[in-house]
């Protein structure tokens, strides 16, 4: 029995007597307990309601994983080579950090995307577009340096997909860090404000939702490493021998192991007539669900994977899909199909291969975000048990297109963290048919008609 007056004592007490003798107990208000991970595998999310950090955008307390730090703690480790190829890099921290260990011996090389690889603050307002002016304005907002600028005088070697001649890729769309040749850092986040605190110049936004992984594995390092040497050839200004999307050598699936946890990459794009290509990787993967599948993502827009998901539902399997709401009421949306609805273009014309269910599954929708941060997930949990994750939105360009990651994790433990993230986005989700579609569906009627025509 505690002594009188002592006030963590009678707090222990209150808790043993609230939750019985079990060591696992927990005082009303407290997070949840971490969850345990598998070795050699750390995972992050910037949404997650088990931490906090201080936002280095306002200074005020979040709720989250610092992203931002997760990258840096890499870059921080790292003692022979830092290879990275994100589709966007405007953190100065990080640029700084690259620069601060380039010189110190540690030797730096950076792929980006040519939409994003030309400095913000050499840009003139009037040669943008509005929504170019837009970002203009948020890195400027930012405070600090530009990124890129920072990368330059310090002596980072950059390319972009355009390099050495390159036709280039739909997108440079990766979002990876080898470090050392024995860890790699990826999953679903660009090197912004954005993707990992919020918009600097909207208090209003948390940074749109996404994850990252850190694997530690010499075997998946050296994948990936191929993967950046394929684009990077001799590097800046050399022969013309950068490769970048359908340009580049596409494999299969390929495995190694994390630990003792078996890991699967692709790399896209690949030409549609490939039998490996992505789209079809995860086709094979959905076939294979016996009971659950749970699913984030920002696009989802490939007919295959919305009719193997529909199929999936009519044999019983428990469905949960989220998907990004800027995205998941165009009429390119698989979701569309999925809740039993066909919406037209801006020229009235729908999609031929459509296939909209006669009874919606009461399991898709959209979760309720912030004004301004977008679901930036492109994650699968399949039965508890395995991961799938990377840069791949589940989009025909990404099969075809965009030099993209996808990986396959064989892990009930990581499932388990990533299932969280879906049960925190499931609360207050909108799902099914909701008013605001059926008003947008409403409004398109009266302009196209009942029904739009057959497009091709």
């Amino acid at each position: 029995m505690p002594r009188r007056g002592s006030r963590a004592g009678w707090l222990a007490l209150l808790a043993l007597l609230v939750c019985g003798c079990s060591a696992q107990a927990q005082l009303l208000g407290d997070p949840p307990p971490r969850l345990p991970l598998p070795e050699g595998i750390s995972v992050a999310f910037n949404h997650n309601a088990s931490s906090r950090y201080r936002s280095p955008v306002d200074g005020q307390w979040r709720q989250g994983d610092d992203l931002e730090a997760f990258v840096l703690q890499g870059i921080a480790d790292a003692r022979q080579e830092i290879l990275v190829a994100v589709q966007e890099l405007t953190l100065p921290r990080i640029a700084e950090a690259l620069v601060a260990r380039q010189r110190q011996g540690v030797r730096v090389r950076v792929v980006l995307e040519n939409t994003y690889s030309t400095p913000w603050s050499e840009q003139h307002p009037a040669d943008l577009t509005p929504r170019e002016r837009h970002r203009q304005a948020q890195l400027q907002a930012l405070g600090g340096a530009d990124a890129l600028v920072v990368l330059r005088r310090g002596g980072v070697a950059v390319i972009d997909d355009t390099a050495n001649g390159s036709a280039g890729s739909g997108l440079m769309h990766h979002k990876f860090m080898v470090i050392d040749n024995r860890e790699v850092i990826t999953g679903s986040t660009n090197f912004t404000s954005s993707c990992t605190h919020g918009d600097p110049d909207d208090p209003r936004t948390r940074g749109n939702v996404n994850h990252l992984l850190r694997l530690n594995s010499p075997e998946l390092a050296g994948l990936f490493r191929e993967e950046f040497e394929r684009m990077w050839g001799d590097g800046p200004g050399g022969a013309a021998d950068s490769r970048f999307g359908l340009g580049k050598t596409s494999e299969p699936i390929r495995w190694v192991k994390v630990g003792d946890v078996p890991v699967g990459v692709l790399f896209a794009p690949h030409r549609s007539r490939e039998q490996h290509h992505g789209l079809q990787l995860l086709d094979d993967l959905l076939a294979g669900t016996r009971k659950r599948a749970d699913l984030a993502l920002f696009v989802f827009s490939s007919q295959q994977l919305g009719n193997r998901v529909s199929t999936l539902h009519d044999k019983g399997v428990d469905i949960r899909l989220l998907v990004d709401p800027g995205f998941s009421n165009r009429y390119f949306s698989e979701v569309l199909d999925l809740l039993g609805m066909e919406l037209p273009d801006h020229r009235c014309l729908v999609q031929r291969e459509n296939q909209p269910r006669q009874e919606p599954i009461e399991g898709v929708g959209t979760p309720r975000l912030a004004a301004g941060d977008k679901l930036h997930h492109k994650f699968a949990v399949l039965d508890d048990r395995r991961v799938i994750t990377g840069s791949f939105n589940w989009s025909p360009s990404a099969a075809h297109k965009n030099d993209e990651t996808l990986l396959v994790i064989d892990s009930p433990l990581l499932a388990a963290h990533f299932r969280a993230e879906v049960d925190r986005l499931w609360k207050g989700a909108e799902l099914g048919v909701t008013a605001r579609l059926q008003r947008k569906r409403e409004r398109l009627q009266q302009q196209c008609g009942a029904g739009g025509a057959m497009g091709s």
